[in-house]
């Protein structure tokens, strides 16, 4: 097999479950994505079989779909809004032959995220771009610079303003955060040392609340979850590749879709490789929610899930006859 064919891909989008191996002699291309996405696991699929496009062609528009889809609402333009109301997005794109890696953090006023990562991954040298910086260098590109508040998005900002801004991500700070809006400002030491800290998790992150979609493509393989390499995606074409959704603030300090990978070179079926990468974060944080999907170099996939009352993902590949969306039951924290 040469090496465009062997080739892995991983997309991260913005801001895990048991699964079946299918055993046929024939089992690549295979394009699988995290949630039942099926309009973008077909994309990709008619990219990557017809041969009209590369792997990083089928990332790519496979991914562009639920962006103008606007899947589950939680990915794309007029997604869940920041405290100022405005809604940003993340993307990452990795080429697992060259580990060349373009990513997109805190993207403003474009739309087209993945497509601003490949093109920071295609013409700089750099691996991330963030904030006012990223919509600049799309600018540049060739992007259109609009919003990407929706009526749907403002509606939710101004119903979080009436409920004092629950739920927010903030702690130690007064006034309390759980009561009232900012602006914030530090509490003092003593209330910090007196047990106020609570445990960082998002106990709102659910299977429909996740800012994620996750693709991996073998002859291409492509994942997703933040554009932080190793936490929301990862891949390398000697092994495999996986991507993560779920509470990426809790991910990223665990690393999840590199352990996966490396866990997949140490010879785990991709199953066990997300299982065992989730479990090092669970041990922490019993109360996490998230999932993990993945595939390895010869086509073989698997997954795993916690938190969430179930994790769904799409498959594609020779054997099917269609986009095929698979369940997984996933663990839960203990009580």
């Amino acid at each position: 097999m040469n090496s465009s064919m062997s080739s892995f891909l991983l997309f991260l989008l913005f801001s895990i479950h048991v699964i079946a191996v299918v055993f046929s002699a024939k089992v690549l291309p295979l394009v699988i994505n995290t949630w039942a996405f099926t309009n973008a696991t077909q994309k990709a699929w008619e990219v990557i079989s017809s041969g009209d496009g590369s792997v990083l062609d089928a990332v790519e528009q496979g991914c562009s779909v639920c962006e103008v889809e606007q899947c589950d609402f939680s990915v794309g333009y007029g997604g869940s809004p920041d405290e100022t109301g405005e809604t940003t997005l993340d993307a990452m794109i990795m080429d697992g032959v060259t580990h060349d890696v373009g990513s997109v953090g805190g993207l403003r006023r474009i739309k087209s995220a993945i497509s601003v990562a490949r093109a920071v991954m295609m013409y700089t040298k750099h691996t991330l771009l963030v904030g006012e910086a990223a919509t600049n260098f799309a600018i540049e590109m060739g992007f259109h610079n609009e919003s990407l508040s929706t009526n749907s998005s403002i509606e939710k900002y101004n119903i979080w303003k009436a409920k004092d801004c629950q739920p927010n991500f903030r702690q130690n700070v007064l006034p309390d955060p759980e009561e009232h809006c900012g602006p914030y400002h530090p509490s003092n030491r003593k209330e910090k040392q007196a047990g106020k800290q609570q445990q960082r998790v998002n106990m709102d992150i659910d299977e429909h609340n996740h800012d994620t979609i996750g693709m991996t493509i073998v002859k291409g393989l492509r994942v997703g979850d933040s554009p932080i390499t190793g936490s929301g995606a990862y891949v390398d074409n000697d092994v495999g590749g996986a991507a993560a959704t779920g509470d990426g603030d809790v991910m990223m300090r665990f690393l999840p879709s590199y352990q996966v990978v490396e866990n997949l070179r140490q010879g785990m079926s991709p199953t066990k490789a997300c299982e065992d990468a989730l479990a090092r974060i669970v041990k922490k944080y019993p109360a996490f929610g998230g999932a993990l999907v993945a595939a390895n170099n010869k086509g073989l996939y698997g997954g795993a899930c916690h938190g969430f009352s179930s994790f769904h993902y799409s498959l594609q590949m020779p054997s099917l006859k269609s986009v095929k969306v698979v369940e997984v039951n996933c663990t839960q924290p203990s009580r």
